[in-house]
């Protein structure tokens, strides 16, 4: 059982899965869910990350199935469940599973969210509520992209946990929070030793996201141009916020994230399948293999 007074950075462990399919609502797939945590634990990945705006009660079927690993929502909009809600379902599983919930939150989209207005300081209004109803700031995280939400990660939370980012991000984010906050980025892979696929699986994917001002912004702060946003994205953008390829391309780039200064890597395995749902699990088996 975990310490429920541990550092997260003890809990979260060096490695975790970011994956939408295991916040699945659907009943008829609760035990391939249950299946595959187990599964990840049993592989030695520290934390399943609930892709999505996920909620504490999504948590619970994985948390259930499994004795040591954390498992984190990455992330829940502060629009989508509120302050009180939230409080409630982090305690109702911390009674249950003491230590091994994170609570990661964002403010989400103005494209996803009608409510969308002010959201730094809604944030920060999110925080002043949690703070009220117990839930302690070393079991939550943030969202954060830009140096002000940064710097709340640090100041009101355990940490950060940065989603589509480069390492150059990452060395910049720990400048930020010092040393003793977690750093926690999602990093993209595409296992395929075949480069150019690899890129075009990538571009696949990063398409979406690349209308969404949150992520553009920052990677135009990071020195990206217009035309490296276009078609999915240029070669020099898809290289840098995915590690793909070959076995050894794939490990220099999580070492070049934790070189920047992550303490953990959130990592999404994208395979092109068009699925956003699926548990592609012979991939987290590949991954847990070549990462040692």
């Amino acid at each position: 059982m975990s310490d429920s007074t541990a550092p997260l950075k003890e809990t979260v462990g060096r490695y975790g899965v970011w994956n939408v399919g295991l916040r699945s609502e659907d009943p008829a797939r609760r035990g391939d869910i249950a299946e595959a945590a187990a599964e990840l634990e049993e592989l030695g990945y520290g934390t399943a990350w609930l892709g999505g705006s996920s909620a504490p009660h999504h948590a619970a079927p994985l948390l259930g199935a499994t004795t040591t690993l954390a498992v984190g929502t990455s992330i829940q909009s502060i629009w989508q469940y509120d302050a009180a809600e939230s409080a409630a379902g982090f305690a109702e599983l911390e009674a249950a599973h003491p230590g091994r919930f994170v609570l990661g939150l964002g403010v989400s989209h103005a494209k996803l969210a009608e409510q969308y207005r002010r959201p730094y300081s809604a944030l920060v209004g999110y925080l002043d509520a949690l703070d009220a109803a117990g839930v302690p700031a070393g079991r939550r995280v943030l969202a954060a992209l830009g140096p002000r939400t940064l710097e709340l990660s640090r100041d009101r939370a355990a940490g950060a946990v940065p989603y589509l980012v480069t390492a150059e991000h990452t060395a910049q984010a720990r400048e930020i929070l010092g040393e003793g906050p977690l750093l926690a980025p999602e990093l993209k892979v595409v296992l395929d030793d075949d480069l150019d696929r690899a890129r075009e699986t990538a571009r696949g994917y990063l398409s979406m996201y690349l209308q969404l001002p949150n992520y553009t912004n920052n990677l135009l702060r990071l020195g990206f141009t217009e035309d490296d946003l276009r078609q999915g994205g240029s070669d020099r953008l898809v290289d840098a916020v995915y590690a793909l390829g070959d076995d050894s391309r794939v490990r220099a780039r999580v070492e070049e994230f934790r070189k920047a200064g992550a303490d953990h890597l959130a990592l999404q395995v994208v395979t092109g399948s068009g699925d956003r749902e699926e548990l592609p699990r012979e991939q987290w088996r590949r991954l847990a293999a070549l990462l040692g």
